[in-house]
Formats: C-alpha cells, structure tokens, sequence
C-alpha cells in the first residue's frame, strides 16, 4: 500500500523523475555538515525549489540516477564521506542532515535504517531530517514514533501562514495538504522530539506575515526559522 502511495503522489513528470539525470549522489557535504540525498520524489512543487533552476549544489550532482539503489550504497558514501572529510567534521558530534532534491520520508525504511546505522557509529551525532511534513497522510499512520531516538530534530516546512497561501508556493499534490503539515508538526511536538517550522522569506520580493507563521508554528509546539531566499538555494 505505502509503494501505490508514493507512486500515486511521485510518478508524474511535475516531480522530475524523468527528467535526464546525471549523478547517483546519496551523501555529501556541505558547511561541515553531511547531508543525505534519498530521493527525487516529493509531494510538493514549490515554486521557489532551487532544482527548478538548476541540478547541483555546490557543484555536487543531486539528481539521482535512478530510485533503485540500495541501502548500502548510502552506507558506503556516508562511510566514505566521513573518512575523506574527517578533518573538517566533529568525529564524536557530527551533524547529519536528510535533505536532498526531494523529499527524504518517502524512502522512510531507508531513513530509519541510515540513521541507526549512524547512531550505531555516533551516538552522539545530531540528525535532522528537512521534510515537507506529508508523511503520515502518505503512510496513513503516524511515523513519528518510530523515529523518536533516532531523529534528534525535524525541520518541516510550514511555508506560509494560511492554506491559500500555502497552496500557492508549495504547489502540494493533494487538497489538504496544509493541514497534514501542521498536524505532522504538532505531532513531533506530541512525541517530544525537537521542531522548527520553516519559511521561505523574499522570494522574488514577495514577503509573508511572518508574525502570524510564527504564531502559527508556536501554537503547534515549534519554533520558527526564516530562510531569506537566495538565487542559489544555500
């Protein structure tokens, strides 16, 4: 059933899966940080993604080649990302982050499994996952409590103030959408593990109410990150 979900909500040219790919990058780097790219799939398509304009960051390759690959793959590249960058990383703390050209909880077996075996290596590693909070409606259940100890952080993206609005940017793929966002958020809050809501500040010079985002997110139990848009995403 969950497969059928997320062919249902991925499959459509709107996500990019067709699109010619050039890289299988799982891990990479970026501001000291390692981050894992699981998948091009995403429910949403917000008009401001930095994959609408171009298929790298920093020069690193996102698109995948394909969602075929398997889960040791992405143990491989983390392992060797570790030893290539062990200089620059903090080798008892590293700060792990799933973030990618899509949404990371549509490969949840994989994330759950990549984390463990993080955690088995750094216990003491930080783990976020950057997600746009539509995994219990793909799943029909609540996936939060399977990720409690293994994700120390979640930063969902709230985007917008209202529906409507949201509607607009985000571009979701099923009419409630934003509801299912901010209930994921209170349900991270339920569950006692860390959340942040995050919005998208300045795109093309459009700006939100971000006092009433911010009343939006604390009422749910989070708090709220601005990211000022900029041309290159990062």
């Amino acid at each position: 059933m969950t497969i059928m979900l997320v062919k249902k909500f991925c499959a459509c040219n709107n996500f990019g899966i067709e699109r010619l790919i050039m890289s299988n990058t799982l891990v990479y780097l970026l501001d000291k940080k390692i981050y894992i790219n699981l998948t091009n799939m995403c429910t949403n398509d917000c008009i401001f993604c930095l994959r609408k304009d171009k298929d790298d960051v920093c020069g690193q390759t996102l698109w995948l080649d394909n969602e075929n690959y398997q889960l040791n793959e992405i143990f491989e590249q983390f392992d060797n990302c570790c030893k290539f960058h062990h200089s620059l990383l903090d080798n008892a703390h590293p700060e792990v982050v799933f973030c990618g050209y899509g949404e990371p909880m549509l490969k949840l077996d994989y994330l759950k499994e990549t984390a463990k075996h993080i955690k088995s290596i750094y216990p003491a590693s930080k783990i976020r996952v950057n997600t746009n909070g539509h995994a219990n409606f793909v799943y029909k259940r609540n996936v939060i409590p399977e990720l409690k100890d293994l994700v120390d952080e979640f930063s969902v993206s709230l985007n917008a103030p209202t529906k409507e609005e949201y509607d607009e940017l985000s571009q979701p793929k099923f009419p409630q959408a934003y509801e299912e966002v901010k209930k994921f958020i209170k349900a991270c809050s339920d569950e006692g593990i860390s959340v942040v809501a995050s919005v998208v500040e300045g795109y093309k010079g459009r700006r939100l109410d971000l006092d009433a985002c911010r009343k939006a997110a604390e009422d749910l139990g989070a708090s709220l990150r601005v990211r000022e848009w900029i041309v290159n995403g990062y």
